[in-house]
């Protein structure tokens, strides 16, 4: 069986070739994966240095603004070094080193990182905001003496108890030069209310050292408004704090939002005037990777084989658990090949071993062998039947043939006329074979034409009326309203003829047969009921199969070929419409034909 096979068909070799694929879409995924992790590591990782490199700025421009020189800047060089893994070395402009945490000689970075300059810095608040101008921690002479921070500090205290007494809550914060304010506890900004009993105005009144570096900052600005051509009286905008205008004072409200910008670079050349004996100069700031450069991603051979090693490993592992599988799947589907090869007349059955598709396929496989089992059963029956029917017709005829030819018998017209009824029989038989193979084959010719079912059931009534009258049985037509079909005339007469002729052979006489049509729906309804001595239940179902009969002993008198019923089920069906078949022993039997209507032609039809 294998071996007719081509090897890319079989089950087995595509389960292999899909399973190969899965793994390596597999492998392919994940190293995808992988490469793709390793990218938002690498980029996490640049963003955590680029965090790295702005502290380092940060902490060096607060160096600068707290130091009117870079001695000592070494130590603090070689800290940042240490805790950010990065070469960090700071020169004059001219690229005179300052400080170094590389030996000595070792060569700088061709362009510096950054400019330290606290006097000019956008890197810089102390939220972690980037600002423009000076850096809020270069605070020259507005640093404020020990004693004036203890007498601003006691005044902040005072003022928090007094907001904590009008329900309150605030915080204290200390200032680059030593002042200290309340902060709002959510925003960590100056409160935006301030009660009325707390506005005494000490807290925000400028200590001796805060009044003479704002006198003397005013100085240098007045100048510079001067020569601006600006009025000179706008210095009075400087507050208490060397980073920008006092927008609270009366002048601040008025002018801050319409002449700001005008008088902004005057103030910040002053300030800057004023700062810089105060602040280190300007230095350049040059950053390396230090002495362990950084492995971003190493694509060794080591490396490269254990990739390799990894997918050879899961192809082998897919492969396995994949034959396995297969295998397994293979079995039951060559059992069943096994018996579907084997003859007709062994009719071997495959045990269910699983539930999946191959378990319904055996199910399927075993109910199809117990169908041709029985359909076998009922060829050789049917064989039986046919030769039995038409056994008994040909044996009379061939008996008095054969005595008329001895002499025996004399030909006259009453043993002609026996030999004429049993070569109807036998036509009979064979008309009705003929009628079951073509519709079998489905060669059954339907000659539709319009027709009136009260016309119908009258034709046959008409033709079975003298069979009824011998019978003495009453045979009546009930036809409710003008039901029309559009069927064959003679297939249904054929049909229906079938019914009243067995109803008429099972009703005693005194007995009556009822044919009715009426309409249900878009359905018509054909019921041919007789009174007679009805079917038993067990035989009920049968009644539709070819030569049965209910008497097993087959007498013609009680029954006929048994093909007549079959007949009416393929007829009707050839009609799109359906027969059954309901009964009661010693009451009668009803025989249901349903059939698609049609409505009634128009008077020029």
């Amino acid at each position: 069986m294998s071996a007719r096979i081509p090897l890319h068909k079989r089950l087995l070799v595509r389960l292999l070739i899909t399973s190969g694929l899965i793994a390596v879409c597999s492998v392919a995924a994940t190293a995808w994966l992988a490469v793709a992790t390793t990218t938002q590591a690498l980029r996490e990782e640049q963003g955590q240095a680029l965090a790295d490199d702005m502290d380092v700025l940060a902490e060096l421009s607060g160096y600068a603004a707290t130091h009117p020189d870079w001695t000592g800047v070494a130590a603090t060089v070689r800290e940042l070094s240490a805790r950010t893994g990065r070469r960090i070395a700071l020169t004059a402009p001219d690229r005179t080193a300052i400080a170094d945490s590389a030996p000595r000689g070792t060569a700088l970075p061709p362009s510096a990182a950054a400019t330290v300059d606290p006097l000019r810095t956008d890197t810089y608040s102390e939220r972690g905001a980037q600002i423009a101008g000076t850096d809020p921690r270069a605070v020259g002479p507005y640093r404020l003496t020990r004693a004036e921070r203890a007498t601003v500090d006691a005044l902040a205290r005072k003022r928090q108890l007094c907001f904590a007494r009008s329900g309150l809550e605030t915080g204290l914060r200390r200032q680059p030069s030593g002042r200290t304010v309340l902060t709002d506890p959510d925003t960590g900004s100056a409160p935006d209310y301030v009660p009325d009993a707390c506005a005494d105005g000490l807290l925000n009144t400028p200590t001796p050292t805060e009044a003479k570096a704002v006198k003397e900052l005013q100085g240098l600005a007045r100048d510079c408004l001067t020569k601006a051509g600006l009025d000179p009286g706008m210095a009075a905008l400087l507050g208490t704090e060397p980073s920008g205008l006092d927008l609270r004072g009366p002048l601040g409200g008025k002018l801050a939002a319409k002449e700001a910008r005008l008088v902004q670079p005057c103030l910040d050349q002053a300030r800057r005037a004023q700062l810089d004996p105060y602040v280190a100069p300007v230095a350049e700031l040059f950053l390396g990777t230090g002495d362990t450069p950084a492995v971003l991603f190493d694509m060794s051979s080591a490396n490269k084989a254990k990739v390799v090693g990894t997918a050879g490993l899961v192809l082998a592992v897919t492969v396995a658990a994949t034959a396995l599988v297969a295998t397994r799947l293979v079995r039951p589907l060559r059992a069943l090949t096994a018996a579907a090869q084997q003859p007709p007349e062994l009719h071997v059955r495959v045990p269910v071993t699983t539930r999946d598709e191959t378990g319904i396929l055996a199910v399927a496989f075993n109910d199809l062998t117990e169908r041709r089992e029985r359909l076998e059963a009922q060829r050789k029956a049917m064989v039986s039947d046919i030769a039995h029917e038409l056994r008994s017709p040909l044996t009379n005829i061939r008996g008095w043939l054969e005595v008329t030819r001895d002499g025996v018998v004399d030909p006259d017209p009453v043993l002609l006329a026996s030999l004429h009824d049993e070569a109807l029989v036998l036509q009979r038989v064979i008309d009705d074979l003929q009628d079951l193979a073509d519709a079998d084959a489905g060669t059954l010719r339907l000659h539709r034409e319009p027709v009136r079912c009260d016309e119908l059931l009258q034709q046959v009534a008409a033709a079975h009326r003298v069979a009824a009258g011998a019978a003495r049985v009453e045979l009546r037509t009930d036809v409710d309203g003008e039901p029309w079909l559009d069927a064959d005339p003679v297939r249904m007469r054929q049909a229906l003829g079938n019914l009243v002729s067995n109803a008429l052979r099972h009703t005693p006489a005194g007995g009556g047969v009822t044919l009715s049509a009426r309409r249900d729906g878009d359905d018509i309804v054909l019921e041919v009921a007789d009174t007679g001595t009805g079917i038993a239940p067990d035989d009920l179902p049968h009644v539709f199969d070819r030569f049965w009969r209910a008497e097993k002993s087959r007498s013609r008198r009680t029954g006929g070929s048994g093909l007549g019923l079959p007949i009416v089920r393929h007829l009707l069906a050839a009609h799109g419409g359906t027969v059954a078949a309901a009964s009661e022993p010693g009451t009668g039997s009803v025989f249901t034909l349903r059939m698609p209507g049609r409505p009634a032609p128009g008077p020029d039809a």
